[in-house]
């Protein structure tokens, strides 16, 4: 079993990054502090600062209270109204496509360093599941980016809209800012764009061959012997290991015994 947690350190780090890139983005949904109007007329709008989301529209006021709210007064819009800016209705599509494909996206990022930590050894799963993952967090930010830039460039610009009489927002602000709303989309978006290069760019290793080590040489004794053998004369001849074994006449021994 191959051990390949060493190789998917930057990954781990970016599935963090993607998770919390993604909770931010989900936040987005639920701000309506997108875009920051600073009105003249005080009588409804009676802290002169209104927020229009992408779902609805708030206010402060003491005249007019929505249930549910103390002093706040909201009215939604829908998709189907007709003074709904294009860029709201955008948004309301894509973030909620961007939110389902962001949530898939991480869990095949969990999916491939699932592979990873359990050593599994085809690459093919791993790095499908790794660029599948990269690509669907890159699609998310994709899908937040465009109505986010295209909010940010309704303020730049001051853009109106045609509210209903129901809202009791004027046709036009004074000024308008861009709101946490856009801020923290934007912050979440890089990070999901972040999170999906690094996930593309894994790279299973290279697969190493067995090491080949040069030959040692032996060490040896004086005589030439290799260290742990011992060296011991061979004889050539069957007769000299014959005279070898008996034992030789001392010329001194037979010259006592004549006397």
């Amino acid at each position: 079993m191959a051990y390949l947690v060493h190789t998917a350190h930057p990954q781990f780090v970016s599935l963090w990054l993607s998770a919390v890139g993604w909770v931010l983005t989900a936040v987005t949904l639920g701000l309506i502090q997108w875009r920051v109007w600073q009105v003249a007329d005080l009588t409804f709008i009676t802290s002169g600062e209104a927020w229009v989301g992408i779902w609805r529209v708030c206010f402060y006021s003491h005249t007019l209270v929505t249930s549910g709210f103390r002093v706040m007064y909201c009215q939604n819009m829908a998709l189907s109204d007709a003074f709904t800016p294009l860029e709201v209705a955008t948004a309301q599509v894509l973030t909620l496509v961007g939110l389902v494909v962001g949530f898939c996206g991480n869990a095949a990022a969990v999916y491939a360093l699932r592979n990873v930590y359990f050593g599994l050894e085809k690459q093919t799963p791993i790095r499908c599941a790794f660029a599948v993952a990269g690509t669907l967090c890159l699609l998310s930010a994709v899908c937040f980016l465009i109505p986010l830039l295209w909010n940010l460039n309704s303020v730049v610009t001051n853009q109106t809209i045609a509210f209903p009489s129901n809202f009791h927002m004027p046709p036009a602000p004074v000024t308008q800012n861009a709101g946490a709303g856009i801020g923290v989309g934007i912050v979440g978006s890089f990070m999901m764009i972040v999170s999906g290069v690094i996930f593309i760019f894994y790279r299973f290793p290279v697969k190493v061959g067995p090491r080949v080590e040069p030959p040692r040489p032996k060490a040896r004794h004086f005589d030439g012997s290799s260290v742990g053998t011992l060296s011991l004369p061979c004889p050539t001849d069957p007769g000299d290991s014959l005279i070898n074994s008996q034992a030789m006449d001392n010329p001194a021994f037979r010259s006592d015994e004549h006397l």
